[in-house]
């Protein structure tokens, strides 16, 4: 019985465990880790991923997955750049409208969550995979953030478009608060709202579900619609961030996020899973990157030791998921 308590207790807490190991060998390899410079540099670089991994976590509970995040980040950070730099412009009626930073932010954020809608209408209206519709949105929104920048950078954002990234409020980076705050209300979403109750049913058991009268399509139509306006808030954070809007950006931001989720002990046949394991899963892939940065690793060696830790991951997921 204690054995079985001990193991029970193992799985539970396997990424806090992992986390904890992963630190106590890095601080013993490198003298730069443990200092509070680099803490807040992780937890900075770790935020966007968390953003998005909380919407990946919403759809990969309901059984699905999303494989646009970072294609549809680079679109809302586009739009927003585009429409706080030059406006929108009707040369046939002779209009103008500029806009100002609140009015650029709601742009990005909402054409993130449009192509979000888009994939759930895919998905739930045409009965195409997610698999596919979702790589299909990829090839789409990349397409879109190159015909809408032309290929170019777009940069010179101002000060205040800069302080949502490189801020600091209260003695901790904004990118830290942003994420904190939507860390905060999806585990209030999934652990006390009816919405929550339904994601976890669908992963679950979809034809259960639909039977106990749950809106399968409806649901659905709302995780997608909520993972692409959290990528579109990544989006707007890495621009600010840089203080210019790159065609190019987001290039294996889905890789990380769904590697954050896995890691976190989401199944990825859906119905299992929490939002604080994915945060423990973004801060793994976090702190293992910022180590083999201070250890000098070569970054196509980095590649490497990351697939091998997702893969992983994954295997301890089935192997539990058969246990139990």
């Amino acid at each position: 019985m204690q054995t079985q308590n001990l193991k029970h207790y193992l799985v539970k807490f396997q990424s806090v465990i992992a986390l904890l190991i992963m630190c106590i060998v890095l601080s013993f390899l490198s003298d730069r880790f443990l200092t509070g410079e680099n803490a807040w540099n992780v937890m900075r670089q770790i935020s966007v991923n968390v953003i998005i991994s909380v919407g990946m976590t919403l759809v990969i509970l309901t059984g699905g997955i999303d494989l646009s995040v970072g294609s549809v980040l680079a679109f809302a950070g586009a739009v927003t750049a585009g429409m706080l730099k030059f406006g929108a412009e009707f040369t046939d009626w002779d209009i103008y409208l500029g806009f100002t930073l609140l009015g650029a932010l709601i742009g990005g954020i909402l054409s993130g969550t449009f192509l979000g809608w888009f994939n759930g209408i895919t998905i739930t209206r045409f009965k195409v995979p997610p698999f596919v519709a979702t790589l299909a949105m990829l090839t789409i929104a990349r397409g879109l953030t190159m015909l809408w920048t032309g290929g170019f950078p777009i940069t010179g954002l101002g000060d205040n478009m800069a302080f949502i990234g490189t801020g600091w409020f209260l003695g901790i980076p904004m990118p830290v608060w942003i994420s904190a705050v939507i860390v905060l209300a999806a585990v209030v979403l999934t652990n006390k709202t009816k919405l929550g109750r339904h994601i976890y049913a669908i992963g679950g058991n979809e034809t259960a579900a639909k039977l106990s009268g749950i809106k399968i399509k409806k649901v659905k139509l709302i995780v997608y619609s909520i993972a692409g306006a959290l990528a579109g808030v990544g989006g707007i954070i890495v621009t600010s961030r840089l203080d210019s809007a790159q065609p190019n950006a987001g290039f294996g931001f889905e890789l990380d996020s769904i590697a954050a989720v896995v890691i976190g002990g989401t199944s990825l046949s859906g119905g299992k899973g929490t939002i604080m394991g994915t945060v423990q899963g973004a801060l793994i892939i976090g702190i293992l990157n910022n180590g083999l940065v201070l250890l000098n690793v070569s970054p196509f060696w980095q590649q490497v030791i990351k697939g091998f830790v997702i893969l992983l991951a994954v295997v301890i997921e089935k192997f539990n998921s058969k246990e139990d």
